[in-house]
């Protein structure tokens, strides 16, 4: 690996290299975590599973995805990123193929559910934040916009080929792909990804050549440091209002928007293509609003950052029910606006974790907060299937997900004032 980081040597830093890989395997996941939206209506065309039996499976997938995060990045401090990198995409490929054989509701809860997403939880927010933290001292923010913005361009890439596959030839052919994309990954972390700066002889980006390498953390075993870690900032006020911030982000997005807006489409009379067209749409607007984020994450105050971002979130969701009885600008202003939206939440607030918790600690603490992302995100997939089930519609759980996002808006005002966090120096 030393001779391909010599080869960037005097064009690029190699940090560069390993945000691109790290770009393509988080792209392989969020594609991953896109198809069970593709497959829901074929799935309860096929075997009559409503859609709050689907929306169970999915919960869980979100669910243990986030759950995952805070022992993947402890299991990075100790066996390394590589190594629990390669496991996770691994079993991610294996299990999403084996899906192909299901018959039954509890094999879907099985496998997407609790195999496929605890693999995802490994290649997640967390892999990006450790990545940051270790390669980068200066552009972190541009650098955690880029890889969050991974979750864009997966469904910008992935949904509108998926759906199309779905609706001329079934889901079957569907989860093939999507294994494929992940089996292919696999080699570029294994000849691409090392450990640390370090390992290839380099410093992290913006780090003078004079300061003399960080000493490595002595292992240590990655359950208890992940519990010990939620022990400390659990202390702390400024871990729970992240903690909330990030639930009301999730359940706005992965678990509401990004599970039920293809089936909230149809119910409109549109195509699966029609509606995954209008989320990879959003996708394409959130790749630059994500980025810009994170450049912007870099020069701004992240609390009023947080603050317009779930505010202008709140007031598009709220405008969604309506969007589909203006004719020409009614879906295509959504898009706009909530794509510029969709995730770009995550820099300013691995902004704030770093700065509160410190380098070393903060992908521990923010893998906890994105556990939090991700219950969020559970709880909104089950809750609107239930919602849809039982009135008939998704305007009900629409209106909830647009009002606690301006909830959220008021909340990340008081994380990291300073001098007010409780048990936590300020910085």
């Amino acid at each position: 690996m030393n001779w391909v980081a010599k080869r960037f040597e005097g064009r690029m830093h190699y940090g560069w290299i390993v945000v691109g890989v790290v770009f393509l395997v988080l792209l392989a996941a969020a594609g991953t975590r896109a198809t069970p939206s593709v497959m829901m209506l074929p799935l309860e065309k096929q075997f009559g599973w409503s859609r709050s039996t689907i929306s169970l499976a999915i919960s869980l997938n979100l669910a243990l995805y986030g759950l995952a995060g805070p022992f993947a990045a402890a299991a990075m401090q100790r066996f390394g990123v590589r190594p629990t990198l390669l496991a996770a995409l691994t079993t991610l490929a294996a299990g999403v193929a084996i899906s192909s054989m299901m018959t039954a509701p509890w094999q879907m809860v099985l496998v997407w559910g609790v195999m496929v997403g605890s693999a995802t939880g490994v290649a997640a927010l967390t892999l990006s934040a450790t990545v940051v933290n270790r390669w980068f001292t200066t552009h972190r923010g541009l650098a955690m916009g880029i890889l969050t913005a991974s979750s864009a361009t997966g469904q910008l890439v992935f949904l509108p080929f998926l759906a199309s596959i779905s609706e001329h030839h079934g889901w079957r052919p569907v989860v093939f792909v999507v294994a494929i994309a992940a089996a292919i990954v696999v080699p570029l972390v294994a000849w691409l990804l090392p450990e640390r700066p370090v390992n290839v002889g380099l410093h992290p980006v913006g780090q003078s050549a004079d300061t003399p390498p960080a000493a490595l953390p002595p292992p240590k075993n990655p359950i208890k440091v992940a519990f010990g870690t939620l022990a400390m900032a659990s202390k702390t006020r400024d871990f729970w209002l992240l903690f909330f911030s990030f639930f009301v982000c999730g359940a706005s997005t992965n678990g509401y928007v990004g599970t039920h807006l293809i089936a909230m489409c149809s119910d409109y009379g549109m195509t699966q293509v029609q509606g995954a067209t209008l989320l990879a749409t959003m996708g394409i607007f959130d790749l630059f609003g994500t980025t810009l984020s994170g450049w912007l994450s870099d020069r701004f105050n992240a609390r009023y950052l947080l603050f317009w971002y779930y505010g202008l979130r709140g007031l598009s969701l709220i405008y969604l029910p309506y969007a589909f009885g203006i004719d020409f600008f009614g879906l295509p202003l959504f898009a706009v606006f909530y794509g510029l939206d969709w995730i770009a939440t995550v820099p300013p607030t691995v902004r704030l974790a770093t700065d509160v918790y410190g380098r070393d600690t903060a992908p521990i603490v923010f893998g906890w907060v994105v556990a939090g992302h991700q219950l969020g995100a559970a709880f909104a997939a089950l809750g609107a299937g239930m919602l849809r089930t039982s009135l008939g519609s998704y305007t009900v759980a629409t209106m909830i997900s647009g009002g606690l996002c301006l909830v959220a808006a008021v909340t990340v005002l008081r994380i990291h004032r300073i001098g007010r966090s409780a048990g936590v120096a300020a910085t």
